[in-house]
């Protein structure tokens, strides 16, 4: 099992959008196991964009990230990471497929309703940013032998 970070940002949350995009991670069959809304500081924007800063969209971003609440998920289940970027779709909206978070929701070249991590290394770096000690639950669903097939003993 994997965990993967998801951030609904301010143009998801200000839409009520929340529902909808959370509904779909569980219709899919993954898990929720951390949830959270908050608004996030300049400074943690900051450690989270750490990597884009000097870019010239990097203080546009920071400023749209910290400008309303979001809403903060832990997501698991197996290969969660990439079964959770593949939903969320291209970049923007105006070029994400139907079907996809970004495809059905979005329009804007510059908002784009979510974020997901991109790696397992990125994942636990940023869950560690936004959750904290016991945050994360250990749930053991009882619908898992129908959403993973288990005959082998481990989850497929």
């Amino acid at each position: 099992m994997e965990t993967t970070l998801i951030i609904l940002k301010p143009d998801a949350v200000q839409r009520g959008l929340m529902g909808k995009i959370i509904t779909r991670f569980e219709d899919k069959g993954l898990a929720i196991v951390g949830m959270k809304m908050m608004t996030i500081s300049q400074e943690l924007a900051g450690t989270h964009y750490a990597d884009h800063k000097g870019k010239p969209f990097y203080d546009g971003l920071v400023g749209f990230m910290t400008s309303s609440p979001v809403c903060v998920l832990a997501i698991r289940g197996v290969g969660a990471i990439a079964i959770a970027r593949s939903m969320m779709g291209a970049t923007f909206g105006s070029k994400a497929d139907a079907g996809t978070i970004r495809g059905d929701f979005g329009v804007s070249n510059s908002f784009n309703l979510i974020h997901g991590s991109d790696s397992p290394e990125a994942a636990q770096k940023e869950i560690g940013l936004f959750f904290g000690e016991g945050d994360i639950q250990n749930l053991d669903r009882a619908i898992e032998g129908w959403v993973y097939d288990m005959s082998g003993g481990d989850p497929e």
